[in-house]
């Protein structure tokens, strides 16, 4: 009797087991596409292209400089908030602008790396290789010759603001809510479409004076460096962002 019942209580693990083997697939193979799906759903930030080779616009930023600045310093600033997103799921469906809009009651993960996404993927766009940079557009130009004077004067106050930054931080021009062109300055990375910005406006035009930025080629000498940058410069796509500006 009692062989009876160890080999009964083998048969019964047997049965389960076998059982639970082709459920256990079955589910992995169902799964498998959701998992997918949420990897992706759960990484809603993703790093842009440059829309140029890494070393397209040496020598005043050279390819090294920028792969770095590309591929790794930004994709950080990617990465940490897509993990801040798995942590406050409701931010994933979010705009961008809008966190930064609202970023003075959000954690400073969101400022910090929301900020950095967006700077970066603007700066991205208002450089451009030699022969795609074009000139400033005769609104533009206008516009910089009654706030500034001349263009020779706004770059002036712009390299100013960029090289009196103390520690990290970014140089902007942008239409502010008169519709004037003001040169100001964030630290870190903090932009003037935070609603903690000391000065708020929408950015025309934006260079990141971090240290990353510039560091191979110019070590530290951060004025050299705000003074090539104007060679890289796509006046072009800036020339766009103040006509949206002006709409908005």
């Amino acid at each position: 009797m009692r062989r009876l019942t160890l080999c009964t209580t083998f048969a019964v693990l047997t049965v389960t087991a076998g059982a639970l083997a082709p459920i256990h697939s079955a589910n992995a193979q169902q799964n498998a596409p959701a998992t997918a799906e949420t990897a992706a759903q759960s990484e809603p930030f993703k790093l842009p292209e440059l829309g140029y080779s890494y070393d397209a616009l040496a020598p005043i930023i050279d390819a090294k400089t920028m792969e770095l600045h590309h591929s790794k310093h930004h994709q950080a600033f990617v990465t940490a908030l897509n993990n801040a997103a798995k942590t406050d799921p409701s931010i994933a469906n979010v705009p961008v602008e809008e966190l930064l809009a609202s970023v003075s009651g959000r954690p400073a993960a969101i400022r910090n790396n929301a900020g950095g996404h967006w700077n970066h993927t603007f700066f991205w766009q208002i450089m451009a290789p030699e022969g795609q940079r074009g000139e400033p557009s005769a609104e533009l130009t206008s516009a910089i010759n009654e706030s500034f004077g001349s263009m020779d004067e706004f770059k002036k106050a712009f390299q100013a603001a960029g090289t009196s930054r103390f520690g990290s931080g970014w140089a902007w021009l942008i239409v502010g809510d008169d519709k004037k062109l003001a040169v100001v300055s964030t630290p870190n990375q903090d932009n003037p479409l935070m609603d903690v910005a000391e000065t708020r406006g929408m950015p025309v035009l934006g260079n990141d004076v971090w240290e990353h930025a510039y560091y191979l080629t110019y070590n530290n000498r951060r004025a050299d460096y705000l003074s090539a940058w104007w060679d890289a410069v796509n006046w072009t796509k800036v020339s766009e962002n103040y006509a949206k500006a002006m709409e908005g």
